[in-house]
C-alpha cells in the first residue's frame, strides 16, 4: 500500500513536471504563432508605405507585361496586314483582353482570393484543403490553428460554397483530379516564367538592328542572353533590392511609351479611339473567318506576365499591387496600344516593327 502511494506520488510528481516542461516549450511557440498571425493579418498601410511598396512591384511584377507591346501587333498580323480596319478591330481585342482579365479578373477578384496574403496556384489549392476534406494535404488539425497562420471560415450549408464542398468530397476520383490540375497549372505557370522572359528579352534586344539593319541575328541573341543571365544572377539579392534596382527603370518605361501612345494617337490618327467599342471585335471576326481565331495567339501575348499579379502577393499587399496597375500599368499600356495602332492605320506596311518605328524623332533612313 505504502509502495504504491509512493508509486503514485512519484507519477504525480512526474507528471506535474512534464505538464511545467510543456507549458515553457509551448509558450515560445504560443508568441511566435501571434506574431505570425498579425503578420500576415490583413494590414491598413500609412500611404506613404502603400506608395513605396507600389514603386517596388513595378520592378518585380509588371516587367513582362510592360514589354508585350514590342511584339504584340506583329504576332497578331504576321504575314501582314490587309485591311486597316483589321488594325482596329486588333486593337479593340487587345483592349478588353487587358479590361477583362489583367483589371477585372486578377487585380478585383483573384488578388483576393489569397492565403494569409499569399498568392499562387498552392495557395488557391491550400484554401480548397482547408475548407474541404481533401485528404491530400492533413491542415485541419487543432495544432495547426493554434501554432500557425492556419485560420477558416464558415459559410451556410445551403449556400454555393457549400454545394462546392460536398461536390468535391464525394468521389475520391475528383479530389485526385483537383490535385492533378494543380499540378499542372503549376507546371504551366513554371514553363511560362520560362518562356516569356526569353521572348520579351529577346525582342527588345532586337531593337539594336534599328540603329544596326546589317547586324548578324546572332549577335542580338548572344546580347539577349547575357542580359538574362544578369537578370536572373541579380535575383538572390531578395525582392527588396532587386525591386528598388528595376522600379525607376520600369516606370520610366512606362512613362515614356505612355507619351508616345499620346503622341501617335494626335499625330497619326485619332480615329482609332472607335476601337472602344465591342462591336468591332464582332466585325474583325466576321470580316476574317478563315484567319482570325488563329489571331487570338498574338493577342494572348498582351496579356502575358498577368498571372505575376497573383503570384507576388507573398512579396506585396492586393492593395499595393492594384494602386501600382490601375494607376501606371493599365492606362500607360492602352495608350502605347493604342498609339501602335494610329501609326498603323496610315502605315500598315512596318507591322513588323511597328514599335520602334512608331518612335518619333526616329530617322526614316535607319529603318529602311
Amino acid at each position: 500500500m505504502a509502495s504504491g502511494m509512493g508509486v503514485d506520488e512519484d507519477s504525480g510528481e512526474t507528471k506535474g513536471g512534464m505538464w511545467e516542461l510543456d507549458q515553457k516549450l509551448d509558450q515560445p511557440m504560443d508568441e511566435e504563432a501571434g506574431r505570425l498571425r498579425n503578420m500576415y493579418r490583413e494590414k491598413t498601410f500609412s500611404s506613404l508605405l502603400l506608395l513605396r511598396l507600389a514603386f517596388q512591384s513595378l520592378g518585380v511584377v509588371y516587367g513582362d507585361l510592360g514589354t508585350s507591346p514590342l511584339y504584340v501587333f506583329y504576332n497578331t498580323f504576321p504575314h501582314g496586314i490587309d485591311d486597316t480596319e483589321d488594325v482596329i478591330g486588333a486593337l479593340s481585342l487587345i483592349i478588353y483582353s487587358l479590361t477583362l482579365i489583367p483589371l477585372l479578373k486578377y487585380v478585383f477578384i483573384v488578388c483576393r482570393a489569397n492565403d494569409n496574403g499569399q498568392g499562387g496556384t498552392f495557395a488557391l489549392y491550400s484554401l480548397l484543403c482547408r475548407h474541404a476534406k481533401m485528404k491530400t494535404i492533413p491542415n485541419q488539425h487543432r495544432t495547426d490553428e493554434e501554432l500557425t497562420t492556419y485560420s477558416r471560415s464558415t459559410f451556410h450549408e445551403h449556400s454555393f460554397a457549400a454545394k462546392t464542398k460536398r461536390w468535391l468530397e464525394a468521389y475520391p476520383f475528383r479530389k485526385t483530379s483537383l490535385l492533378i490540375l494543380v499540378v499542372v497549372g503549376t507546371c504551366m505557370l513554371i514553363g511560362d516564367g520560362i518562356l516569356t522572359p526569353a521572348i520579351s528579352v529577346l525582342s527588345a534586344s532586337g531593337g539594336i538592328k534599328v540603329d544596326h539593319p546589317k547586324m548578324s541575328n546572332d549577335v542580338v541573341v548572344v546580347v539577349a542572353v547575357i542580359i538574362l543571365v544578369f537578370l536572373f544572377s541579380v535575383q538572390h539579392y531578395g525582392t527588396d533590392r532587386v525591386g528598388w534596382l528595376f522600379a525607376p527603370i520600369v516606370l520610366l518605361w512606362f512613362l515614356l511609351v505612355g507619351g508616345i501612345g499620346i503622341y501617335n494617337i494626335w499625330k497619326y490618327d485619332s480615329s482609332v479611339l472607335r476601337a472602344f467599342s465591342p462591336v468591332y471585335i464582332y466585325r474583325y471576326f466576321r470580316r476574317r473567318k478563315k484567319d482570325g481565331w488563329t489571331s487570338l495567339g498574338g493577342i494572348m501575348l498582351s496579356i502575358t506576365g498577368t498571372e505575376a499579379l497573383f503570384a507576388d502577393l507573398a512579396h506585396f499587399p492586393v492593395s499595393a499591387i492594384q494602386l501600382a496597375f490601375t494607376v501606371i500599368v493599365f492606362p500607360c499600356l492602352l495608350l502605347t496600344y493604342t498609339g501602335q495602332a494610329a501609326y498603323l492605320m496610315q502605315n500598315k506596311e512596318h507591322v513588323v516593327d511597328a514599335f520602334y518605328r512608331s518612335i518619333p524623332g526616329m530617322p526614316c533612313s535607319l529603318l529602311t
